[in-house]
C-alpha cells in the first residue's frame, strides 16, 4: 500500500469524516482538503493521525481541491473518494492488481455501486469482471498520478458535477480507457455535507444550479458551443414553462427550484463563470 494516497476533498464534514478515516489503515498516506476554513478540525486530525496530511482552503469546488492534492501526492496512484462512500481498504489491493494487469494504460478505476438508480447511474453488466465505461462516478476513483498529468488535471472552472465525465472524456481522446472493476464494491450513506433542515432547500438549490451550469459546460466543450444551445432549447423551454406553473400554483418552493436551474443555464450559456457559491 506504500503506492498509493488516499485524497479526501471536505466540505463542513467533521461530523462523518472520524468514522470514514478510522477505517483507514494507519500505513496508507493520506491528504484531506477542507474548504470550509475549519482550522480546528484540522488541527484534532493531524495531532491524532500522523498518516494524514489536512490542508485547509477557500472553497473553489472539487476541481481546484483535488488538482492540489495530486500536486502534494508523491506516491503512484491515489484514491479520490469521499467520505459518504462505505469502502472496504482491503478492495486498494483489487485496484492495485488490475492497474498492473493493465500496465498501467487507464484514466480511472472505479467500483460497482450497489444502491444507486440504475436510470440515473450507468454501470457495466453486473455478470461481469470488469469492462470498459464511458465515466467514473466521481466519488470513488483510482487513478495512476503520471496518467492524470498526461491526461490533464481536472477542469477548475467545474466547481460541482461533470468533472470526472470531462476528465473521463478528455482521457479516451488520448487514448487512456476508464474501466468499472466489479469486485469493488461501494454504497453511498448519504450526504457527506451535515446541515440543518432550514437551510437543506438553499443548498438544495445551489446544487440544482451547479448541475445545470455543468452539464451545460460540458456539452458545450463536448459538441460546441452554438450545438449545445440547440440540444438545450427544449429543456429551456420546459424551465420557463414549469416557473410559470408553479407561480401560478402559489408553490413558492419549487418557482424558486426551477428559478435557480433556470438562472444556472442561462449563465453557463452566456459564458459566466459558475461563481453561485453555498
Amino acid at each position: 500500500m506504500n503506492d498509493i494516497t488516499i485524497v479526501i476533498i471536505t466540505y463542513k464534514s467533521e461530523k462523518i469524516i472520524y468514522d470514514f478515516i478510522n477505517k483507514i489503515p494507519s500505513t496508507i498516506k493520506t491528504i484531506i482538503v477542507e474548504n470550509s476554513q475549519n482550522y480546528k478540525l484540522k488541527t484534532e486530525i493531524e495531532e491524532k493521525y500522523k498518516n494524514i496530511s489536512f490542508y485547509v482552503r477557500e472553497n473553489n469546488g472539487v476541481s481546484a481541491a483535488l488538482n492540489f492534492a495530486v500536486d502534494k501526492i508523491n506516491t503512484k496512484y491515489f484514491l479520490q473518494i469521499s467520505p459518504d462512500i462505505q469502502f472496504n481498504f482491503k478492495d486498494l489491493e483489487i485496484f492495485l492488481n488490475y492497474a498492473k494487469k493493465l500496465n498501467n494504460n487507464f484514466a480511472a478505476l472505479g467500483p460497482r455501486f450497489l444502491n444507486v438508480n440504475k436510470k440515473s447511474h450507468k454501470q457495466i453488466d453486473e455478470k461481469l469482471e470488469s469492462g470498459k465505461i464511458d465515466s467514473i462516478h466521481g466519488s470513488c476513483m483510482f487513478i495512476n498520478k503520471e496518467n492524470f498529468k498526461i491526461i490533464g488535471k481536472f477542469d477548475e472552472n467545474f466547481f460541482l458535477y461533470f468533472e470526472e465525465t470531462e476528465y473521463c472524456y478528455r482521457a479516451d481522446k488520448k487514448g487512456f480507457k476508464v474501466y468499472q472493476i466489479n469486485k469493488v464494491e461501494v454504497k453511498t450513506k448519504g450526504r457527506s455535507v451535515e446541515i440543518d433542515k432550514e437551510i437543506r432547500q438553499k443548498l438544495d438549490n445551489v446544487l440544482v444550479w451547479h448541475f445545470i451550469w455543468s452539464k451545460f459546460y460540458f456539452s458545450k466543450k463536448k459538441y460546441g458551443k452554438y450545438f449545445s444551445i440547440i440540444i438545450f432549447i427544449p429543456l429551456l423551454l420546459r424551465i420557463n414553462f414549469k416557473i410559470l406553473f408553479y407561480k401560478i400554483l402559489h408553490n413558492k418552493q419549487l418557482t424558486e427550484k426551477y428559478s435557480f436551474r433556470l438562472n444556472g443555464l442561462v449563465k453557463s450559456i452566456l459564458g459566466k463563470s459558475s461563481d453561485l457559491r453555498p
